[in-house]
């Protein structure tokens, strides 16, 4: 009888596929709009006040040459563009084009029910005690937003 644990005992393994199954989803639902996950994690950063490439890589945890180049392509698609800021000439400002202000509310839907879809059985306290452990988990240490907050 052997005593090594095996792949579905660890909890870490579960968190991955779990992950793997959300974004996929999501990633499904984007695409259809021609969008990827990375690209809507900027335009709803930008949509909520995030309006420079370092501010958007500190929202979202990720390098601001990233964020450059996600930007670009969302310039391409004539979601967002980079306009100089009239208060310091350093400082370019990220901007959600017409386009790009009209469909981030759609894609929050699609988020909100991929969301639902895989958290829907939990009720709000449970909701906001899986979101703490995680947080916590991952070294996250700032508070948990209330709902409907960014």
């Amino acid at each position: 009888m052997s005593t090594t644990s095996g792949l579905h005992d660890h909890l870490g393994y579960w968190l991955r596929r779990l992950s793997d199954e959300v974004h996929s989803r999501f990633e499904a639902e984007l695409a259809r709009h021609d969008v990827t996950v990375s690209q809507w994690g900027v335009m709803i950063s930008v949509f909520h006040g995030h309006d420079t490439t370092k501010a958007v890589a500190a929202h979202m945890d990720i390098d601001p040459g990233a964020v450059s180049r996600l930007v670009d392509r969302l310039a391409a698609k004539s979601l967002i563009r980079r306009e100089p800021d009239p208060a310091s000439r350093r400082t370019v400002r990220l901007v959600l084009t017409g386009q790009g202000q009209a469909l981030v509310p759609e894609l929050a839907e699609l988020a909100d029910r991929n969301d639902n879809h895989y958290f829907g059985s939990l009720d709000a306290g449970q909701r906001r005690q899986l979101e703490q452990w995680i947080r916590r988990l991952v070294g996250e240490t700032h508070p948990v937003a209330p709902p409907g907050n960014p």
